[in-house]
């Protein structure tokens, strides 16, 4: 009993000298960096069907990087100024980045802007199958893996805010139902129901096939001081465009960033602001009113006065946000495997006839022989391919991508059915599988949806989005456990 007394007295003078301190709470970073992806002279500019060599670079191409850390996980999200990047170059830099940072690579997501006026990052050839890395795609993984590592660098304390601005004056549905009779032939010799951007103004027109998304998602973080670190939106605005000859631009998604860094006043600073603009669901949406045709402004002009218009609206909207010093961050990745779309005996006739037939102007666009080879190609894909999805969930709000240009209509089901709120969707994440309409666009016809614009299966929409869903239910579920 007296060893006993001694030994619990002694256990008390311990603790008064070393009293037990909860652990402390965790602490919330985050870092940005860019990375310079612009290519060289002469690249092949493939934003139309006729690539043709870039002869000027009017603005650099970057990969804009953004890393959060919530003191458990770290996920890190990358806008590229690419058309697309090819599935290979996001495996790639993805392995760079684990390698090097320990952050896994479910946990990184790697998208393009969409803008048509740079260089490929698809390879020579983008309806190819199986491809190995050029060196342009070699070097852009091997920069967005350094712009990651950089912006890790620069990781400080932040807090953190989620908001959304309605900007829907620069936003159309491009698929267009017309008057019967008006309807011009597509390629395949055949008629679509919709047709994508008809003429400006036409008396032919009837209606938009499907929606818009007004929307400008963001998230915002900062210093505990109010020093801004980054912005990184999605807007579902296909592109601007209308950029000089053969000219190399990252379009209005750059010129949005470089406002943004103007008017929160964070031109100067050190680590830099880097503000992002991802794409949105813009598979059928672009900037051009149908109805009302606008008076066309100087090359770049349209593309400025879009950016600086959504900058100031979001800017506007980061000042009426509150910003958390913590929020939980989560990430889920899947790769469900779908069929690719492979042309009928019909279709697969019709085409051997076109591409046996002598090419009538080399001059010209033949449509009809472009989607004859694409036709041929798909006939050559295996049946089936794994298509990688992705859900990131920042405390209550969620990103969810797909590698597509996503339908608009997609997106706006997301938002509706997501068990975790706000979310969003982002598009040409981890490669470049086509476009992706619903069934009912598929319906309809039109150039989104022809065979070789189109090369997932008719319901690939719809089991995609049925994945991210789920994705979603899996992180509220474990977080309710």
């Amino acid at each position: 009993m007296v060893r006993n007394c001694w030994w619990w007295c002694l256990l008390g003078l311990v603790a008064l000298v070393h009293p037990v301190v909860a652990a402390d709470p965790p602490v919330f970073r985050a870092g940005a960096a860019t990375s310079n992806i612009t290519p060289e002279l002469g690249g092949s500019i493939i934003g139309g069907f006729a690539p043709y060599p870039s002869k000027h670079i009017h603005d650099e191409l970057h990969a804009r990087c953004l890393v959060l850390d919530d003191g458990t996980t770290r996920v890190a999200f990358v806008v590229c100024d690419l058309l697309g990047i090819h599935r290979l170059v996001s495996d790639e830099a993805r392995k760079l980045i684990t390698d090097a940072t320990g952050i896994p690579r479910d946990n990184v997501m790697i998208s393009a802007t969409h803008t048509h006026s740079a260089s490929s990052a698809m390879g020579s050839d983008r309806f190819k199958h199986e491809q190995t890395l050029d060196e342009y795609q070699k070097f852009v993984a091997r920069r967005i893996a350094d712009g990651v590592r950089r912006a890790i660098n620069t990781l400080r304390p932040a807090h953190i805010a989620v908001g959304s601005a309605d900007v829907p004056e620069h936003v159309f549905n491009r698929r267009w139902t017309m008057r019967p009779g008006t309807m011009p032939p597509n390629p395949f010799g055949t008629l679509d129901q919709v047709k994508m951007n008809p003429p400006q103004g036409s008396p032919n027109l009837v209606e938009p096939a499907g929606p818009t998304d007004p929307q400008v998602t963001f998230i915002s973080v900062r210093e505990p001081s109010g020093k801004p670190i980054s912005v990184f939106a999605r807007y579902s605005l296909h592109y601007v465009g209308d950029v000089g000859p053969a000219h190399v631009s990252a379009d209005y998604f750059a010129i949005f960033c470089e406002r943004l860094k103007e008017l929160l006043d964070a031109e100067h600073q050190d680590p830099p602001f880097v503000g992002l603009m991802a794409n949105g669901t813009s598979g059928d949406i672009n900037n051009i009113n149908f109805r009302e045709p606008r008076e066309r402004k100087p090359t770049y002009g349209q593309m400025t006065y879009v950016a600086h218009d959504v900058a100031t609206k979001v800017h506007e909207a980061i000042g009426k946000v509150d910003h958390a010093p913590w929020v939980r961050l989560d990430a889920r990745y899947r790769e469900p495997v779908l069929t690719w779309r492979k042309p009928t005996p019909e279709q697969a006739a019709w085409a051997k006839e076109t591409l046996a037939k002598p090419v009538a102007d080399p001059a010209k666009t033949d449509l009809s022989r472009i989607y004859a080879e694409r036709t041929m190609r798909l006939a050559e894909y295996p049946d089936t391919t794994p298509v990688p999805v992705q859900v990131f969930a920042i405390g209550d709000a969620v990103i969810g991508t797909m590698p597509c240009e996503i339908f608009c209509e997609i997106g706006l089901e997301f938002q509706d059915r997501s068990p975790l709120k706000p979310a969003a969707m982002i598009s040409l994440n981890h490669g470049y599988f086509g476009y992706l309409p619903t069934p009912r666009q598929h319906d309809l016809g039109g150039y989104e949806t022809w065979l070789g614009t189109n090369r997932l299966e008719r319901n690939a929409s719809v089991k995609l989005l049925d994945e991210l869903i789920d994705m979603v239910a899996e992180i509220k579920s474990a977080r309710q456990k």
